[in-house]
């Protein structure tokens, strides 16, 4: 079914690109927290860690398209795949936390590049009547890596030695010699288009609006899982469910996408990801006693939903847009996505610390719902000359 998409000029190097960049994201995020506590830190030291990773993520998504259009797209893709994964291995020669935080700064850099391009290049390799299940093929490589390296790395650490998680955090370095044969493809343009038209930001928000919603749920599974569940294989258990579903319908939603349109599945995922939450709200009531079969079943439809709206609203946010505004549209996109993973977070943390996490959890089932408006309402695509070609 996916044939011609997987056989798409660019598509192997993009891939390549994005399944090493992701590995080196997934083994240190869990574990470069655990270095800083290895050296001292303290629970806010090591949990600045991915803070300052994640905002240096985001600041460097902002520039990413200015910078695209001034040195091309080989050599800040080149850049980015080194600035993730050169610092990995710097980690061994100290573990105090003032060495991991910077960095965390240098990796923050490149993992907002690897963001930006990744999605803005699957969107340009297909036309868009393919788009959907190349975002899906796409969305299928990194989260394949977060299915197995999130729960791993920390195990690694811990059994093989950290050096063997700092060796992993390093693979994006193998993927920078793809970025040049990528941008090859990529129309032989050095970068998009510079028309002095500003992007139809108004036209993006509710695409974003709608990612930061059902990744403010993902951001809190993923950081409270483990202090909500009162077993730790059940912990395990729950997350792996989550990853595994929202790797399988982050994939196979694109190819439903391009059949029948990517505006009808987003509503139901939407009341989904509430319904979702809410389930796992009741589940972990009693923090001493979580209630195994709920929990479950709720991380399997959050992970469903979280997955699948990925996918639709990257469709949604590209349809959007003409080709020359697609790096602006990523960077967006992309912003939403890692804004919401960090609000998750804190929103949830903040709540729980005033009542429990119950409750938490039932706010941000309310927030999912709150954007049901959004994923009701239709906007007309903009169509781009790029998107009658062949793929």
């Amino acid at each position: 079914m996916n044939t011609s998409v997987w056989r798409a000029a660019g598509m192997r190097p993009l891939l390549i690109m994005s399944f090493l960049g992701f590995c080196g994201y997934a083994a240190l995020l869990p574990v470069a927290p655990l270095w800083a506590v290895h050296g001292g830190a303290d629970e806010a030291g090591s949990g600045l860690v991915n803070g300052v990773f994640m905002a240096l993520t985001v600041l460097t998504q902002l520039v990413v398209p200015t910078a695209l259009r001034r040195f091309g797209w080989g050599p800040v893709m080149a850049a980015g795949m080194l600035l993730l994964g050169v610092p990995s291995l710097f980690h061994l020669l100290s573990d105090e936390l003032w060495v991991i935080l910077g960095l965390a700064v240098v990796r923050g850099m490149g993992f907002g590049v690897l963001t930006v391009t990744g999605s803005a290049v699957v969107a340009d390799l297909v036309p868009a009547g393919q788009r959907g299940r190349a975002v899906g093929v796409y969305g299928l490589a990194i989260a394949s890596t977060q299915v197995f390296l999130l729960p791993a790395a920390p195990w690694l650490a811990d059994n093989a030695g950290y050096w063997v998680v700092f060796a992993l955090g390093a693979l994006p370095v193998l993927g920078a010699p793809a970025a040049p044969t990528l941008a090859r493809v990529l129309h032989g343009q050095p970068g998009p288009e510079d028309t002095g038209e500003r992007p139809p930001y108004v036209r993006l928000i509710r695409p974003m609006v709608l990612l930061l919603a059902v990744t403010l749920a993902g951001g809190a599974l993923i950081t409270f899982t483990a202090q909500m569940s009162s077993s730790s294989t059940l912990t395990v258990v729950g997350l792996m469910v989550f990853s595994l579903m929202a790797a399988a319908s982050r994939w196979q939603v694109g190819a439903l996408a391009d059949r029948a349109g990517a505006h009808r599945f987003v509503w139901p995922l939407v009341v989904l990801s509430a319904v979702g939450m809410l389930v796992i709200a009741w589940s972990v009531r009693d923090q001493a006693a979580t209630a195994a079969l709920a929990l479950l079943v709720g991380m399997a439809i959050v992970g469903t939903c979280y997955g699948g709206l990925q996918n639709l609203t990257m469709l949604i946010t590209f349809s959007a847009v003409t080709r020359r505004h697609f790096s602006q549209a990523s960077a967006v996109w992309n912003i939403g996505f890692d804004a919401g993973t960090g609000l998750g977070s804190v929103v949830v943390g903040l709540v729980a610390a005033g009542s429990s996490f119950s409750t938490a959890l039932v706010v941000v089932a309310g927030t999912c719902l709150a954007t049901l408006p959004l994923a009701l309402v239709r906007s007309r695509p903009q169509r781009s000359p790029a998107d009658g070609r062949s793929g």
